[in-house]
């Protein structure tokens, strides 16, 4: 299974964080799928990325061609893949994964959990979806999102559209168990 990680880039954050993403690469490569990210050699990108190739796993890296400079990229990747745009990118990480998680990170990685979760409401697609929770970074957006479904803006089944764990084994476990007949998404739209 091609699993695809968002993250944060950032090195200036507290190393934990980083060591739980190298973890979560390291049991993609363990249980034998592949990891696709956005490429990157730094923070937890970084870290999924070595993680994955400490334990010789294939690694798909993503990247539009403008981060092609200053060591931005990581360098072992079984396969890089280069796009003229950011949004390019994000659908070739769609495309080629069965699988999402989303550990911490900022603005960008908000963006594109985001949307994949609203690509899955609107039955786009029915893969998984798994929040990494490392040290309760996302309490406050999942907060968020319960209260938005509290007050009617999404229907309270939209919550069960992603699993949180807060280990990189239960992220695992989450995907390979996941049942896509378990929850009906066709139903979940407010159109």
């Amino acid at each position: 299974m091609h699993i695809c990680v968002y993250g944060a880039a950032s090195e200036t954050i507290d190393r934990r964080y980083i060591e739980a993403a190298e973890e979560l690469g390291a049991a993609i490569a363990k249980r034998g799928h592949t990891l696709v990210f956005g490429g990157g050699a730094w923070g937890l990108m970084g870290g999924a990325a070595r993680g994955a190739h400490r334990e010789n796993g294939a690694i798909v890296g993503i990247a539009p061609r403008f981060f092609d400079t200053n060591d931005i990229l990581y360098q072992d990747c079984t396969e890089m893949v280069f796009t003229h745009t950011m949004r390019e990118r994000k659908q070739l990480m769609e495309d080629r994964s069965q699988a999402f998680v989303m550990m911490p990170g900022g603005i960008g990685t908000y963006e594109e959990f985001f949307e994949i979760l609203t690509l899955k409401q609107l039955g786009r697609h029915n893969k998984p979806i798994v929040i990494l929770n490392t040290l309760g970074y996302y309490d406050r957006i999942l907060d968020l999102l319960k209260a938005t479904a509290d007050t009617g803006f999404m229907k309270p089944d939209c919550l069960q559209l992603y699993a949180v764990c807060d280990t990189p084994d239960a992220v695992l476990s989450a995907i390979e168990q996941y049942d896509p007949e378990a929850l009906d998404v066709r139903h979940l739209k407010n159109l």
